[in-house]
C-alpha cells in the first residue's frame, strides 16, 4: 500500500513538473504560489522530498534541488559547496523569487543557513536535523583551516574499491534510519554519487562554519531534529550549543527517530512542516 501511494505521487507529480538545469544543480518545479526551495542532504536527490512535494505544490510553488554529482547530475569542480551557494542565489535572483521558504534536511539545512544569513529575500527557514558547524560536531578541537581536501582520509576514500565502499554505504546508512527501505536508499544514493563530489564536497561542508553568521539571521528559523542516536538530551545540548547565536528559533524533537526522520517518521514531519508553514511571525 505504501509502494502505490508513492507510485500515485510520481505520476501526479511529472503531470506538473517543469525542469530547470544550472551548472551546479538541477531543479523540478511544482505548482504556483510562494517559493518554497527543496534542499536534500548531501548525496540525497529530490527524490528524498516526493511525498513532501505532493503535498507542498497544492498550495506552494516547489522548487526540488539535486546538486552537482549526485542522482543524474553531472559533477563540478571544487569548491562545490560555495559554487552551489553563488548559483542558488543567482537562481533566486533570476527568477524573482520574493520571499522565498527554504526546507533543507542536513547539508540542505546548512546550506540555507549561510542563505539566510546574506540574502534578505529569505522568508522562513525549516532545518531537518541540520546544524551551522557540522565539523564542530565531529571534531572536538575543531579547526577550519585544518581540514584539507589533500588528506589521508580522503585518498583512502577516493582509492576505496567498489565493493569496500558498498559495504562503507550500507553500514552508514543503518547509523541514519531505522528504516529498512530509507536504508537502502541512502545507501544507494551514496552509491550513485560522483566520488570525488562525495569526498571533496564533504569536506567543504566540514569546513564551513556559519555559527558567527547567525546573527545576521532574523527570520523565523524551526528545527526538526532527531532524537537517536545519542538520545534527546545529548541532542538538545549540542543544538543550543551550535545555535547559541541565533537570537530565535524554534527547536522539537521527534522520538525513535535517526538522522532521516523523513523516513522514520515520515507523519510527524509533515506536521511539524505544516505547523512552521502556517505559523505567521
Amino acid at each position: 500500500m505504501k509502494n502505490f501511494k508513492i507510485i500515485c505521487c510520481v505520476f501526479a507529480l511529472l503531470a506538473g513538473v517543469q525542469l530547470t538545469a544550472q551548472n551546479s544543480f538541477k531543479v523540478e518545479v511544482y505548482g504556483e504560489g510562494q517559493p518554497i526551495l527543496l534542499f536534500p542532504g548531501f548525496s540525497n536527490t529530490a527524490n528524498v522530498y516526493t511525498e513532501v512535494i505532493s503535498t507542498l505544490s497544492q498550495d506552494y510553488q516547489v522548487h526540488a534541488f539535486t546538486f552537482a554529482g549526485f542522482g543524474d547530475v553531472a559533477p563540478i569542480e571544487k569548491p562545490w559547496l560555495k559554487t552551489i551557494k553563488l548559483d542558488v542565489e543567482d537562481y533566486i535572483s533570476k527568477n524573482e523569487l520574493q520571499n522565498s521558504i527554504i526546507l533543507g534536511h542536513s547539508m540542505g539545512g546548512t546550506l540555507g543557513l549561510w542563505l539566510a544569513s546574506e540574502d534578505k529575500n529569505i522568508n522562513k527557514l525549516i532545518l531537518i536535523d541540520a546544524l551551522p558547524a557540522m565539523g564542530a560536531l565531529m571534531f572536538p578541537d575543531y579547526d577550519s583551516d585544518a581540514i584539507q581536501y589533500d588528506s589521508p582520509y580522503n585518498k583512502q576514500l577516493l582509492e576505496m574499491d567498489e565493493k569496500s565502499f558498498e559495504a562503507m554505504a550500507k553500514q552508514m546508512a543503518t547509523n541514519m534510519s531505522l528504516d529498512p527501505l530509507g536504508q537502502k536508499k541512502i545507501a544507494a544514493d551514496m552509491l550513485k554519487a560522483d566520488r570525488k563530489t562525495y569526498v571533496y564536497g564533504y569536506t567543504d561542508l566540514l569546513k564551513l562554519d556559519l555559527r558567527q553568521k547567525l546573527s545576521n539571521i532574523d527570520i523565523p528559523v524551526y528545527i526538526l531534529a532527531a532524537n537517536l542516536p545519542y538520545g534527546k538530551e545529548t541532542a538538545q545540548k549540542n543544538y543550543k550549543e551550535q545555535y547559541q547565536n541565533l537570537s530565535d528559533y524554534t527547536l522539537n524533537f521527534t522520538e525513535n527517530s535517526k538522522h532521516f526522520i523523513i523516513y522514520d517518521q515520515p507523519e510527524w514531519l509533515n506536521d511539524q512542516i505544516k505547523i512552521a508553514l502556517d505559523t505567521n511571525e
